[in-house]
């Protein structure tokens, strides 16, 4: 039996638009690719092996596709020049955002992520974005492009400020730009060494982030032992577990907007890298929609709900103390 077209293969029960908490954006661009192409399919091959994922949970014991999720049709972006593409994507993205839904992005090549973040910036001032990558991203042009892949870190973090997390391949001309960073710019690193050498990096972390926070995952930021399946695999990266636990930590801390998951490149005959990023995926929309996560949203807003009301009440006791109903001289 064909599987349906969507993010856990799902019934349209479950996969309509109108109940999904969720949406998935595939985004099948592939333009500046510098070293193994292929990333133009990768969304549908996340796609693909989702439908093969079990849907109950085992860490989280649940089932998180019941919260609905909703995979829209991939983006039409051939022939695209990046600047135009980038327009593209805020522009699905937004509408996304202003249904209500949770957006999650399928690259593609890492410069899809530009659009999600521009769509964010307009409704979250304080937006701050966690870049996990094993590159820093930070050329200001890269082969005639200033969105080309290598340049995205750069583009966002001249609007929005970046922390960037497993990278560990950089440029001269990168590490020029860190020694010497322009102002209105923001970009703060957390190397493997950085994670090597501080056993709290992940709490470091949490704290240059701002209470809402974009997520974008390139690939590449695993091993290359766990994820072969990239345009540009560096060694010595992130392990699996890991990676969770920390990504667990940022989700129950922060107020997490959105996402993007990037830069895979299917090999034939070898789905691991395809169904690792699939279920990378699906457990974090459970952390995100987990029972002890929607317990702390709602007492952090009751909290919030009940500073307004003391502070309400304390003008309220402040008008009345200095009203003019006071009788002295009648």
């Amino acid at each position: 039996m064909e599987k349906p077209f969507n993010f856990a293969g799902l019934s349209d029960e479950y996969s309509g638009f109108r109940r999904a908490k969720v949406v998935v954006v595939p985004v099948p661009y592939e333009k500046t690719t510098t070293y193994k192409k292929g990333t133009v399919s990768g969304p549908a091959a996340i796609i693909d092996a989702s439908a093969y994922m079990e849907k109950f949970d085992d860490e989280l014991n649940q089932e998180t596709f019941r919260i609905g999720i909703n995979t829209t049709e991939q983006l039409k972006l051939d022939g695209l020049p990046p600047e135009e593409m980038v327009k593209k994507v805020k522009e699905a993205v937004s509408d996304v955002i202003k249904a209500g839904k949770f957006p999650v992005v399928l690259g593609g090549e890492h410069s899809v992520s530009i659009g999600p973040v521009a769509a964010f910036r307009e409704i979250y001032p304080d937006l701050s974005v966690l870049y996990l990558d094993a590159h820093y991203d930070l050329r200001d042009e890269l082969e005639g492009s200033r969105y080309n892949h290598g340049c995205v870190a750069r583009r966002i973090c001249e609007t929005t400020p970046v922390v960037e997390v497993g990278v560990r391949s950089l440029s001269k001309e990168e590490k020029d730009f860190l020694n010497n960073i322009p102002s209105g710019s923001k970009v703060d690193i957390f190397s493997v060494y950085d994670i090597l050498d501080d056993a709290m990096w992940k709490d470091k972390v949490a704290q240059l982030l701002s209470k809402n926070v974009y997520i974008s995952i390139d690939l590449d930021v695993f091993d290359p032992a766990l994820v072969p399946a990239v345009g540009t695999p560096e060694p010595g990266g992130i392990g699996w577990y890991e990676l969770l636990e920390f990504l667990y930590s940022i989700i129950m801390e922060k107020n997490v907007v959105g996402m993007d998951v990037v830069e895979l490149r299917p090999l034939a005959d070898q789905p691991a890298s395809d169904f690792l990023a699939a279920k990378l995926i699906y457990r974090l929309l459970g952390y995100l929609y987990s029972p002890k996560r929607l317990s702390q949203l709602k007492k952090e807003e009751k909290d919030v709900t009940d500073s307004k009301e003391k502070d309400s009440a304390s003008k309220e006791n402040v008008l009345h103390k200095g009203s003019g109903n006071s009788q002295r001289g009648t």
